[in-house]
C-alpha cells in the first residue's frame, strides 16, 4: 500500500508544481505560500479530525515534538524556496532541480539514520543528479 501513496504523492505533486506557476502569476511568492500553507494546514486538520486521530497529541513524546518542529521549520523554508525559485525560473528546470531532494535525503539517511547505501543506491542517486544536469542545461 506505501507504493499506491507514494505514486499519488509524487502525481499531486506534479500538480502542485503546475498549478503553483499558473496561480504565482503577479502574486508575492511568501504571500503564495503563505496561501498554500493555510490551506494546508485546514486540509491535515480535517483529516486528523475526520479520523479521529487528536486524541493522539498527548502521547506524542518529547522527541517528536521536536522533531516534528524541526521538519516542518525545513517543509517551510523548502516551500519559500521552491516558490521564490518557480516564480523566476521555469518550472521544468525548478522541479528536477528541486527533485535532486531525493539524492540529498539518501546520503542524509545513510549518514545520520544509518541506512543502508547500497551499489544500487550509489547508481540511482547518480543517475538522478545526471538526469537533473541534462534537464537543466
Amino acid at each position: 500500500m506505501w507504493f499506491v501513496f507514494a505514486l499519488l504523492s509524487a502525481v499531486f505533486a506534479a500538480l502542485t508544481s503546475i498549478l503553483a506557476k499558473v496561480g504565482i502569476e503577479g502574486v508575492n511568492s511568501n504571500l503564495a505560500t503563505a496561501i498554500r500553507t493555510v490551506v494546508v494546514v485546514i486540509m491535515a486538520w480535517g483529516m486528523v479530525f475526520l479520523t479521529h486521530a487528536q486524541g493522539g497529541i498527548g502521547a506524542i513524546s518529547r522527541k517528536s515534538w521536536i522533531f516534528l518542529i524541526l521538519s516542518g521549520l525545513a517543509t517551510g523554508a523548502s516551500w519559500l524556496c521552491y516558490y521564490r525559485a518557480l516564480q523566476l525560473g521555469e518550472t521544468s528546470k525548478v522541479v528536477p532541480i528541486d527533485k535532486l531532494s531525493v539524492v540529498i535525503t539518501l546520503v542524509l539517511a545513510f549518514v545520520f539514520l544509518h541506512e543502508e547505501f547500497t551499489a544500487k543506491s550509489l547508481a540511482g542517486c547518480i543517475l538522478i543528479g545526471a538526469g537533473t544536469l541534462i534537464m537543466v542545461l
